[in-house]
């Protein structure tokens, strides 16, 4: 018999409604989804400055980061990266409920993955940015020197190689990095964004 009937959430008197209204901003997952070496964590760490030039409360959750801590114990199997980004996603939901805009910048190659973290939070709350540049060009940024360590074999499991990248049918918004300035896409999301933040 599962010990989790014994667990019973306590309802807090300061809750997520209260702590959106204290930063007077409406909180938010912003997923940034992509192959490796699109954009996604250049794209969220300046997303991140322009919003805080905003007043906005953020944090930012990266996929390397994450890796060297909350998640080190996981591998790059279909199975560990599921759970990598079902650790994330709860994560993500508890920033929510402190009322934070939360920038996350995964690979996260699988469809259900990320619906399954869009419905861990309310309607409105989850805003996926495709960051969609073609493995040819990926693969010639290469600048963690990954994509030649896949190609060697030496990386298994490795996104756009050995292993599928799902894109996704219908994101908030679509950024091509492979043809278009750091600033012309970090615009086209904020400029989408803004509107959707005001509590």
């Amino acid at each position: 018999m599962s010990e989790t009937k014994h667990i019973i959430p306590h309802d807090y008197l300061v809750n997520k409604a209260h702590r959106s209204k204290v930063n007077e901003q409406k909180p938010m997952i912003v997923w940034l989804t992509g192959l490796s070496g699109s954009g996604k964590s250049t794209i969220a760490n300046q997303l991140e400055i322009e919003l805080s030039k905003l007043g906005k409360r953020t944090y930012l959750l990266d996929g390397d980061n994450v890796r060297t801590g909350l998640c080190k114990d996981l591998g790059f199997s279909e199975e560990d990266r599921n759970e990598n980004i079902r650790r994330i996603g709860e994560v993500a939901k508890l920033m929510i409920d402190a009322g934070l805009v939360v920038i996350s910048a995964f690979v996260s190659p699988f469809k259900s993955d990320r619906k399954q973290v869009r419905t861990l939070v309310e309607d409105g709350e989850f805003f996926e940015v495709f960051v969609n540049c073609p493995v040819e060009v990926c693969e010639q940024r290469d600048t963690k020197g990954l994509y030649a360590k896949a190609r060697k074999g030496e990386i298994t499991n490795f996104t756009g190689i050995s292993s599928p990248f799902e894109h996704p049918e219908n994101p908030e918004v679509e950024v091509h990095t492979d043809r278009e300035e750091l600033s012309e896409s970090v615009n086209k999301v904020l400029n989408l964004l803004q509107e959707k933040l005001k509590n």
